[in-house]
């Protein structure tokens, strides 16, 4: 035990790292600039700054805290240790937010900080994922007990305190499991991020979660198993103070990062807070939030979306085969409810983009072809993001294998919602990567990107702003074969951070080959991104551009479910629509009574 009754102005050195993972050859994907900020990482930073506010380590102790988000920062292994080794390693490192495709690469960081007796700890949603659903020791956590890294389960408010002072003494403990004991947000710090560290994100955008938790049960979902099923929120002034703070560094983007913002039972509050901050203040705002696919049905919520900011929403569509969504147990998600949500939104002209999942068990290359097209051709939605059902450690689905002894990938490197991690019924696994890359090039097609930007002509999305989703969209999985919510600005690599268990390249061979390929890639990107703007410029010109009209954006008719393919081509669809009648002619009959 480290005895710091006598210590006199020191600093505590406390290393948050967010790590990265590693791409198909073995590199660690990282960008000059990324395209999502953790929220992790800043809700850690906040608690932590309030921390050495606080003085928790004693008067005469100061906490001096590093910010590194590897998806655009390298981790300089080697400068870090001397940093510690400066301050007679007084310091610790935590691995904030970890996903279970970040676990080996959080594992790899860890090594040379723990062969130098620095702590180590690590938290996210795959330790608390695994010790809330599985018997503590599957997926890799016997790892971190060989190498003494002290377990974070659960959410950090009100009990950082404790693990830095532990660290700082020296009595770390193997595991902090508070899974059981989820706390409030309400008051607590809030996420924060300084702007050096905002600023490696593409537009300057940082993140906050109004609310956490999720009372749905979707059976591919962690979120429900990790944050828990009983929502729980922050307030109006909670949102409004991290509106100023990041204001006053000149930051004014932001992503909502809760699951589903529409059951923010306090969603209306914020808003009506957010709307002052921008209208009377002048703050302008813009947000990008994810709700589900029956927000419309909320009074006002819409509406209020527009006033307060929102730019982009993403919309957990998941598939149109409603047999697929009874599968995962997303049975809140209507296909009946699609066009009028949709339309609702482009009403406001606010850029809609929604998750569509590959591998359901109804699912086969067919299928997904033929319900590609139906979403091109019957639904008014932006962009697509095309995910491969994976079960993850912390889910329903995982467990369910994992209890079964059903084969999965032991690589927790590819469960990333990009690889096939386990068997299908109707796929082999080459059927089901081949459809998975397929889809990206069959939905962004030269010819529907067009359809798209006169979509956004007509209904008054931002131009501008869904050419650049579009291009990163359109092109990330083909030139970089990583999911363009891993993407960024410029591909960085560096030949060090391969993984341990592939060779080191030489120089001589690495660099060339990498400046080739960064040339060849950006040709292309650059090709991409003339064709669009070309597009996009006379598209904004044709004299009837407002006009334009095409079957996703006819309004929703009172006998559509006749004739639309999206009801017609698939058992589900035409029983969703048989049910909506049945309700239809029932509540009628009771109404004529």
């Amino acid at each position: 035990m480290r005895d710091l009754s006598e210590t006199t102005d020191r600093n505590f050195q406390l290393i948050l790292i967010k790590p990265s993972h590693y791409d198909d050859d073995g590199y660690v994907i990282r960008w000059w600039r990324a395209m999502i900020p953790s929220n992790s990482l800043a809700a850690l930073y906040g608690i932590a700054a309030d921390c050495a506010t606080r003085q928790v380590l004693g008067p005469n102790i100061g906490i001096d805290i590093t910010v590194i988000d590897e998806t655009n920062t390298r981790v300089n292994v080697p400068s870090l240790l001397s940093l510690l080794k400066a301050h007679d390693n007084f310091g610790m490192v935590a691995l904030v937010g970890v996903q279970s495709n970040q676990y080996p690469r959080a594992l790899h960081i860890a090594k040379p900080f723990r062969d130098a007796g620095v702590p180590v700890a690590i938290g996210g949603f795959h330790v608390s994922g695994c010790l809330s659903m599985l018997d503590g020791k599957a997926v890799g956590l016997d790892a971190c007990r060989l190498m003494g890294i002290s377990m974070f389960a659960g959410e950090v408010e009100g009990r950082l305190e404790k693990v830095l002072q532990d660290a700082a003494y020296g009595t770390l403990e193997p595991l902090y499991n508070f899974m059981n004991d989820l706390p409030s947000i309400e008051g607590a710090s809030v996420p924060f991020l300084p702007k050096s560290n905002v600023a490696q994100t593409l537009g300057l955008s940082t993140s906050f979660d109004a609310g956490r938790g999720c009372p749905y049960q979707c059976s591919f979902c962690t979120i429900i198993n990790v944050q828990g099923r009983k929502s729980r929120f922050r307030t109006a002034d909670d949102v409004e103070k991290l509106v100023r703070m990041n204001w006053a560094q000149g930051i004014h983007k932001f992503f909502i990062t809760d699951d589903n913002f529409a059951r923010n039972k306090d969603w209306e509050a914020i808003y009506d807070r957010l709307i002052q901050l921008r209208e009377r203040d002048g703050i302008p705002l813009g947000l990008m939030i994810q709700v589900d696919t029956l927000c419309h049905k909320i009074p006002n919520f819409i509406e209020k979306s527009k006033r307060a900011g929102v730019t982009r929403v993403f919309i957990g569509l998941e598939n149109v085969n409603p047999d697929n969504l009874t599968a995962a147990k997303k049975n809140q998600n209507k296909i009946t409810e699609y066009r009028k949500m949709l339309l609702a939104w482009k009403a406001q002209g606010i850029m809609t983009l929604a998750g569509y999942i590959l591998g359901f068990p109804a699912d086969t290359p067919e299928s997904i072809r033929r319900d590609i097209a139906i979403i091109q051709h019957e639904l008014p939605v932006d962009v697509i993001e095309f995910f491969v059902l994976t079960p993850l450690p912390g889910s329903e689905d995982h467990q369910t294998l994992w209890k079964k002894g059903v084969e999965m990938d032991a690589d927790l490197n590819i469960y990333d919602v990009e690889h096939v991690c386990t068997g299908h019924p109707k796929m082999s696994k080459q059927e089901w990567e081949s459809i998975y890359h397929e889809a990206w090039s069959l939905y962004y097609s030269p010819a529907h990107m067009k359809t798209l930007l006169r979509r956004a002509v007509a209904t008054g999305v931002p131009l501008a702003s869904l050419v650049k989703i579009l291009v990163s969209f359109a092109t990330t999985v083909p030139l970089e074969n990583v999911h363009p919510l891993q993407s960024g600005l410029l591909r960085l690599k560096h030949p060090s951070e391969r993984r341990p268990d592939l060779p080191r390249e030489s120089a001589l061979t690495f660099w060339p080959r990498f400046v080739g390929e960064t040339v060849v890639k950006h040709l292309s990107l650059g090709s991409t991104i003339a064709k669009l703007a070309i597009s996009a410029f006379f598209i904004a010109r044709d004299k009837n551009a407002k006009g334009y009209m095409d079957q996703a954006l006819t309004p929703v008719g009172d006998h559509e479910d006749e004739t639309l393919e999206l009801f017609t081509k698939t058992a589900g669809g035409q029983a969703a629509v048989s049910h909506i009648k049945k309700v239809n002619a029932l509540t009628h009959a009771h109404r004529a009574v």
